[in-house]
């Protein structure tokens, strides 16, 4: 057996302090890139890049159509009232599709919000463009005000055929104390 002192606490608390070393870099080290590689596989929770989409003349694709739904689902502690205007759109590839998530602020204090997009299956991120979202900036809203988040994409004509369905799901963070500097201050 292998001992660090005399003393059996001693040795007892080392032993748990390199399990739980080990346990934290097992999770940040393996975890996340098996949870990555898992995802793709599955074809879920298609991460995108989160970079703006400049559009380019292209024809639009009127003999096919491609349903896009809408999902928006609050943060655990997120107060927002937070969804689509629409939940499904029928849409041709190619062509430039604009729609609107609507955000309530019930609480008698200033928020600021953080959208994160996830599109699935996987396989049609590339094949998704944002040209305009609400999730490249953070959402400021007052203090029991209402607003409206535009949304503008194109499904791209190379979406491969079996893709029918492609849904765009935003989870809305609070991040007003982030970006007050209160984390920090912590």
């Amino acid at each position: 057996m292998i001992r660090v002192s005399k003393n059996p606490t001693i040795d007892t608390s080392a032993k748990l302090a390199v399990v739980a070393v080990a346990m934290f870099a097992f999770v940040f080290v393996v975890m996340v890139p098996l949870y990555n590689v898992l995802c793709d596989a599955l074809g879920i929770n298609g991460k995108t890049d989160g970079t703006q989409y400049t559009a380019v003349p292209v024809a639009v694709d009127e003999s096919r159509t491609i349903t896009v739904q809408f999902v928006a689902t609050n943060n655990e502690g997120m107060p927002w009232e937070f969804g689509p205007a629409v939940t499904a759109m029928k849409v041709h590839p190619g062509a430039v599709n604009d729609t609107v998530f609507h955000a309530r602020n019930p609480l008698s204090k200033d928020m600021v919000a953080q959208a994160i997009p996830s599109i699935s299956p996987s396989r049609a991120v590339k094949y998704f463009h944002k040209t305009e979202c609400f999730c490249f900036n953070q959402q400021p809203l007052e203090a029991n005000m209402n607003a409206e988040m535009p949304l503008q994409f194109i499904v791209d004509q190379d979406l491969p055929k079996d893709i029918q369905t492609i849904t765009l799901s935003y989870t809305i963070f609070d991040v007003t104390d982030a970006v007050n500097g209160s984390v920090a201050a912590r």
